[in-house]
């Protein structure tokens, strides 16, 4: 596709808040399971050198 101008390209030929949106949800989507990731990995470290140090004793 070609548009004439920058405001053809973000309207979308009038598709552009659904495209934009989707394009949004899906980074926002993304972000939160990468956080949600991260902190269930520290999560899990932190258990587990627990579990070592009760372990040794």
């Amino acid at each position: 596709m070609e548009w004439a101008s920058w405001n053809e390209f973000w309207s979308m030929g009038g598709y552009g808040l659904y495209v934009w949106g989707s394009y949004a949800a899906v980074v926002v989507g993304i972000l939160i399971e990468v956080i949600l990731l991260k902190r269930g990995q520290s999560d899990t470290v932190r258990r587990l050198r627990r579990l070592q140090s009760w372990e040794s004793q």
